[in-house]
């Protein structure tokens, strides 16, 4: 019987020992699961407030690409791909889960190399602008030395006109001792126009060393006193002002530069001549050199 009690107190004795060592295991592993959670807690929590730091990053990298603005489009192109792909990252890191650290961690590399992209686009872009400023120096120099140029210029192309006309008023003839005679066939001076044969108008050409030498056709206009111009043929025409006009009557005279006395003679048709003021003008290189009046009878 005391053999069959202490058999029965052994096994009790064994039973409290598996229960004891059972018991602190459970102890043990509610120990290390409650730690496990709380770390993987904190690890949750430290990679959901990482995810959103890199969020922030990224919007910052968005908004620094949103800054940027070149006249080059090739760059400005380069620009607007570099922004949707900073959008498209933004947009997974917000659907993507805290405990995906690889991919965090992938981001995080991506982040630093968008953000070596963004400084070279930056170094770029203000090499451009800095290059378009000198340009737009360089132009505004250039257009203000245009704008002297062209000032110049129009002031000596005034100063040439002044001198070209002051020339041409110099090298203008000029004549004196303007007198007309009415001639019959005998050659013999005479005013009674049934008695005329021919006008003789005569003229003296003043000294001008400026006026250019050579063979110079003189030209005669005589205006009857009713305004009807004396001529022989509508082909006898010179120029004057732009114009061809008639000419009554003309003769080439050699013009050294000296004075010299020229005179031209107009043949009467028989019944043309009335009584009356007439006028003479005489014309040489393009312009009208001499006018007079005289009247026959």
């Amino acid at each position: 019987m005391q053999t069959e009690n202490n058999t029965n107190h052994n096994s009790q004795k064994k039973l409290y020992i598996i229960l004891g060592v059972l018991t602190l295991l459970l102890l043990i592993i509610a120990v290390l699961y409650i730690s496990q959670h709380r770390e993987m807690k904190e690890v949750v929590e430290e990679m959901t407030k990482e995810k959103q730091i890199l969020t922030e990053e990224y919007q910052e990298l968005a908004l620094g690409y949103d800054s940027l603005q070149s006249t080059n489009d090739t760059i400005n192109l380069m620009l607007e791909k570099e922004r949707e792909k900073v959008e498209h990252l933004i947009e997974e890191i917000k659907t993507i889960k805290a405990t995906n650290a690889s991919r965090i961690r992938e981001l995080r590399n991506e982040l630093t190399t968008l953000r070596g992209v963004l400084r070279s686009y930056i170094v770029q872009i203000d090499s451009l602008n800095r290059l378009n400023e000198e340009l737009k120096k360089e132009n505004k120099e250039y257009q203000q030395r245009y704008s002297k140029i062209r000032d110049s210029y129009k002031q000596l192309e005034v100063v040439k006109s002044e001198l070209e006309n002051k020339v041409e008023i110099a090298s203008r003839l000029e004549t004196t001792n303007m007198r007309a005679t009415g001639l019959n066939t005998r050659g013999q001076k005479t005013r009674r126009v049934n008695r005329i044969d021919k006008i003789e108008v005569c003229f003296t050409v003043k000294k001008n060393i400026t006026a250019p030498v050579g063979i110079k056709p003189f030209y005669l206009r005589l205006e009857r006193p009713d305004g009807q111009l004396l001529l022989h043929s509508r082909d006898d025409l010179f120029p004057f002002e732009g114009e061809e006009i008639h000419y009554s009557a003309m003769r080439n005279i050699e013009y050294g530069g000296e004075e010299i006395d020229v005179c031209i003679y107009y043949d009467a048709d028989m019944g043309e001549l009335i009584p009356g003021e007439y006028i003479a003008d005489i014309f040489a290189d393009g312009a009208n050199i001499g006018r007079f009046t005289f009247e026959l009878r």
